[in-house]
């Protein structure tokens, strides 16, 4: 199959065209990189980014979230980010069982992602396999992360709104939740409320983003820190999820109202962030090549090896090959 005719046939919505460019996406094949920019011409999508600490609940959420959209008629694309297996390199499902009863809905794709080792638990081709899913008609997109806590913020780069999915019980929330992760939050959501220490954790949640705001006065952001809700769900019941859903198409309508300079930093923030993540992503795909045995640059890893060579000057000498590279 041509790179037009595969182009066409993902417009079309042919579910097999648009896995087989997510496959090859993945495996960061040339071709498919000019594909989905040719798809990329045109289309435009939402992206929704749930993160949060191993356990929260994450997975039923989204699959809640995927049963309320479905019922009002939004197509939903998900993109969840797995671990990667040490035998096949692959994503290892995991979690994602819990959206099986959305696997045979037409109006609905899901699709796992392998980690491959992110620092961020955001898959790099995970943008690209959104862009395949707003071609094939599935404007409204779920980007889950792997969950891995307070280092999980790439995500904030990508989304256009974020949820930070927490759980009674996990510890103190200042020490789980504080940094970068609650930093990033558009809506924060106290999964699991059920539990009786459901309200204690909301009260600490308020407390930490008055701190936030108190200690950060006029400083620029997508959302003031007072101005973040913070829902209650109990995703396995559904309970909270028609709130949560409002909140997100709030969102949703204030993104699409907000336009010009008020409007440009937080835009140029997360574009600078993609563009650092892809020239991140292909320099290192270009330094485990040249490094492997027999590869253009092998001879500075034995050099290191060997205690000849000091590992700065082989940086040095490999970051130069691959300037006269690019």
């Amino acid at each position: 199959m041509t790179a037009p005719d595969r182009v066409t046939l993902v417009r079309a919505g042919d579910r097999r065209a648009m896995a087989a460019l997510m496959r090859d996406l993945d495996d960061d094949r040339l071709a498919a990189r000019d594909e989905v920019r040719a798809l990329a011409s045109g289309v435009s999508g939402f992206v929704v980014g749930v993160t949060g600490a191993p356990g929260a609940g994450k997975s039923t959420l989204v699959d809640a979230l995927i049963a309320t959209w479905r019922a009002r008629g939004d197509r939903v694309g998900v993109v969840a980010v797995d671990p990667t297996s040490p035998l096949h390199g692959g994503a290892i499902l995991g979690d994602r069982v819990r959206m099986q009863r959305h696997a045979t809905d037409p109006g609905v794709f899901i699709r796992s992602l392998a980690s491959r080792g992110a620092a961020g638990g955001v898959s790099r081709s995970a943008m690209d396999t959104a862009t395949v899913l707003w071609a094939g008609g599935f404007p409204l997109v779920v980007l889950e992360t792997l969950g891995v806590g307070q280092a999980d913020v790439e995500i904030a780069a990508l989304a256009d709104v974020t949820l930070v999915v927490t759980v009674p019980g996990l510890g103190d929330p200042v020490q789980t939740m504080k940094s970068g992760i609650l930093e990033i939050a558009d809506i924060l959501v106290v999964n699991k409320a059920d539990s009786p220490e459901a309200a204690r954790t909301v009260r600490d949640l308020e407390s930490m983003l008055d701190l936030r705001h108190a200690s950060a006065p006029g400083q620029p952001s997508s959302a003031a820190p007072a101005d973040v809700p913070i829902l209650q769900t109990v995703a396995t019941t559904g309970d909270g999820v028609a709130a949560l859903v409002a909140a997100i198409d709030q969102a949703r309508t204030n993104l699409a109202a907000v336009t010009g300079a008020a409007d440009a930093p937080g835009r140029r923030r997360k574009a600078e962030a993609r563009i650092r993540g892809i020239v991140m992503a292909r320099t290192e795909a270009a330094a485990r090549e040249a490094l492997r045995p027999h590869g253009e640059a092998s001879a500075l890893a034995d050099e290191v090896a060997a205690r000849r060579l000091d590992p700065d000057a082989a940086a040095d000498a490999l970051m130069a090959r691959l300037r006269e590279r690019y």
